[in-house]
């Protein structure tokens, strides 16, 4: 019962997709911070880079770059053979990347819903296919692996913005992360999701100009997320104490769902 013990993350060996920014940068430091070994991948091999020497030294961790396109099956494979230079087994996976196109409908592209629902959903259940052995492999019936799938609030809530594409595709994410927990507890692998609300990103202050203010003040905390609100909620999905946490999807948002979701951008 004790704290250390029920959310430890120590020594842990973690990937984490889409790993260079935002969210998934804020869970890498969440598991830095905590003794954990991680791997990041993004598709910007600078990015990735800088990231991984920045956190490495900022922790005093192990944070290692393995840059790779995972939106196709030849980048999930790059990957995949990359991390088993380093490794054989796997103890937790973040499938974090994901992108956002923004559209009206009457001119909406096919290359804005393709390129979202491969990155979004096709990434995630053949990153899992891919890594399900590296997961088996370090997983027991007292110390089961993890998955854990990044969806979003707009997978659950009605978005304001016309982003058809990507709020289909994260309720997809959380539907495919239920079916996938039936399937893979039986090898002791739990799969849960994360659906945040608003967090400081690229892709959300591009939409926003990097002028949070109106959505704080439309959210019931009065405040968009930060990185220990995220990194909490991997945190426990990766620990002891969410052992008995099966196929759920959880809220991240501040309020925003339980609220019915209010407008973001209108008073």
């Amino acid at each position: 019962m004790k704290i250390d013990n029920l959310f430890s993350v120590k020594n842990k060996i973690v990937l984490i997709t889409g790993g260079s920014r935002g969210i998934g940068e804020m869970i890498a430091r969440g598991f830095l911070a905590n003794g954990a070994k991680v791997y990041i991948s993004s598709r910007k091999k600078s990015d990735c880079d800088h990231t991984a020497k920045r956190l490495s030294s900022e922790y005093n961790a192990s944070c290692i770059s393995i840059p790779s396109d995972i939106s196709n099956l030849n980048g999930i494979n790059h990957l995949h053979e990359n991390i088993l230079k380093y490794e054989k087994g796997l103890d937790v996976l973040v499938n974090n990347a994901g992108a956002v196109w923004g559209e009206p409908l009457e001119s909406f592209t096919e290359k804005g819903w393709d390129k979202v629902m491969d990155l979004n959903v096709k990434s995630i259940f053949f990153m899992t296919q891919k890594f399900l052995n590296m997961l088996k492999d370090n997983a027991t019936k007292e110390n089961p692996t993890r998955i854990i799938n990044i969806g979003s609030i707009d997978g659950i809530n009605t978005p304001f913005y016309e982003n058809y594409s990507y709020s289909v595709a994260k309720s997809a994410v959380h539907k495919l992360t239920k079916v996938l927990s039936a399937k893979l507890i039986k090898y002791n692998i739990i799969c849960n999701a994360i659906a945040p609300g608003p967090f400081p990103s690229q892709m959300l202050g591009s939409a926003l100009k990097h002028n949070y203010e109106k959505v704080s003040s439309k959210n019931p905390s009065y405040r968009i997320g930060q990185p220990e609100d995220i990194a909490g909620c991997a945190l426990f999905l990766a620990s002891k104490a969410s052992q008995y946490t099966v196929g759920e999807v959880i809220t991240c948002d501040g309020g925003l769902v339980a609220s019915a979701g209010h407008d973001l951008t209108n008073d």
